[in-house]
């Protein structure tokens, strides 16, 4: 009987392997859908970064855990002349890219604290921002080229982390307030 269970076992774990390499294929072998999944981590990495923003010793912990999102990017690009796709793919993958190069230089390299003073930092602010939307807008269109919903929930994500960047960023103080 335990010789019985233990094939059983055996023929589950098989199972269970083949369905796991099938979701993995699957996901990153098809760029459209790793393009989804990208954009969902994306978007839920950024939405938790904006509700911590003030727990500044959590955020200099685990923020840098972001930037390993390059490597799925990378690994799209390759996947995008693998499958002849549209150059679209790498022009947002390269633009994500580039937001992440400018993240990690401005927070962890120089250790720029550009976010405080629009007036002051515009100048390292403005490619930030210019890059920022464009990545999120190349996020929701790619997507949304290919599935409806995708897109969808793409938007709904994005504006989810515009409220939330809205609502947890500092104000400035205005002069002569008590």
């Amino acid at each position: 009987m335990n010789h019985f269970y233990y094939d059983n076992f055996n023929t589950d774990f098989k199972i269970y392997n083949k369905i796991i390499a099938i979701i993995l294929r699957i996901c990153f072998e098809m760029l459209e859908n790793l393009f989804f999944i990208l954009g969902i981590i994306n978007n839920l990495f950024l939405i938790f970064i904006f509700l911590i923003r003030n727990k500044i010793a959590i955020l200099q912990r685990i923020g840098w855990i972001y930037l390993l999102l390059a490597i799925p990017a990378v690994y799209g690009i390759f996947l995008v002349i693998k499958e002849h796709k549209a150059v679209q793919y790498s022009i947002f993958l390269g633009i994500f890219l580039a937001f992440l190069a400018i993240e990690g230089l401005y927070d962890f390299i120089l250790k720029i604290n550009f976010r405080e003073n629009f007036k002051q930092n515009w100048k390292l602010l403005t490619p930030y921002l210019i890059l920022y939307y464009a990545m999120n807008y190349g996020f929701v269109v790619m997507v949304w080229k290919t599935s409806l919903m995708g897109g969808v929930i793409m938007l709904i994500l994005f504006i989810i982390q515009i409220i939330i960047n809205i609502i947890t960023h500092p104000r400035e103080q205005k002069r002569g307030a008590i």
